[in-house]
């Protein structure tokens, strides 16, 4: 059977990748497929750098606004309605790109891995959530080196969303992390992907884009968004939601024990450092075909874009 040819805009936030897939579905007649965990959320868009109106308008896209603030929305719930997503484009005779930096998530659709939906026991992970609060990380990470020594030894103790998840894998299903990683190998991949990143060889260009599109969030009214959330109490209902890159960091300004210059900075050091983390996982998957930005017109990051795609 014939897999779903799609193509697939990966690297660090702020690094270009939004743009790039939506020239190249206006190119290629395409069409967005969302792939970042706080997109997902209603409300939340200023700081999660949703597309703009016009936009959306442009090309059509998936996968956003699909999910309230206050609810949890898993990896397993995103691959099923993203590969929905994914076929309905191909039955239509679009090109379905998908674009985003949330690796967990990509890895999820593309790959036929442990996130499938009878993984999962909403008692189990709140029966170890609440193990973490009482006993701690420590204990909780030793829970899961005696059934599971291989996922314990490369996780770190303080993950404690990935540690739980590894656990409760084992909990329903019988069998480790580790295992299913295994079958999952031998599963093979879910579409025929040409899979492009974007990369910086000179950092200092891509964090100057990160403060300027943080300053730019600022203008646009990032802060008056957060106060929304903060009294629609998003961040005291969902832990997910809570953790996003861009409404934390205000916390302290806005509960006045910090000034807004001192929350800005902070905004910006988390959101380079989330940055090189997002570098860190893709530089790992040897699926991922690199361009350079530095020193390219967008022009040619398009073209160079395209001749991967037709290439591969």
């Amino acid at each position: 059977m014939t897999k779903t040819r799609i193509l697939a805009v990966v690297g660090p936030t702020g690094g270009g990748k939004s743009a790039l897939a939506l020239e190249l579905a206006k190119r290629l007649n395409g069409e967005i497929i969302s792939c970042d965990s706080m997109q997902i959320y209603k409300n939340m868009d200023i700081g999660t750098a949703k597309p703009t109106r016009a936009e959306l308008d442009c090309v059509v896209h998936h996968m956003i606004d699909i999910a309230e603030p206050h609810e949890s929305f898993s990896c397993a719930e995103y691959v099923e309605m993203a590969s929905r997503a994914v076929e309905d484009c191909a039955k239509r005779g679009k090109l379905p790109i998908v674009c985003g930096g949330t690796g967990l998530y990509l890895d999820a659709l593309l790959r036929k891995n442990d996130f499938e939906p009878d993984t999962f026991d909403e008692n189990i992970r709140r029966e170890l959530e609440q193990f973490h609060e009482n006993e701690g990380a420590d204990a909780l990470w030793q829970l899961l080196y005696e059934i599971d020594p291989e996922s314990a030894e490369s996780i770190h103790k303080n993950n404690v969303k990935r540690v739980i998840r590894a656990i409760e894998i084992y909990r329903v299903c019988g069998v480790t992390k580790t295992e299913l990683d295994r079958r999952s190998r031998l599963g093979g991949d879910r579409y025929d992907a040409c899979v492009i990143g974007l990369r910086y060889d000179d950092r200092d260009v891509l964090y100057e884009r990160i403060n300027r599109r943080v300053d730019l969030m600022l203008e646009e009214g990032l802060v008056d968004e957060t106060r929304r959330l903060m009294e629609m109490d998003v961040f005291a209902t969902n832990a997910t939601a809570s953790q996003a890159i861009g409404y934390k960091e205000l916390f302290p300004y806005m509960q006045g024990e910090e000034s807004i210059d001192t929350a800005v900075q902070r905004l910006k050091l988390a959101t380079r450092r989330y940055a090189k983390r997002q570098m860190t996982w893709f530089s790992a998957k040897d699926y991922v075909k690199w361009i350079t930005v530095n020193g390219k017109t967008f022009e040619d990051i398009v073209n160079n874009a395209l001749e991967l795609f037709k290439n591969n």
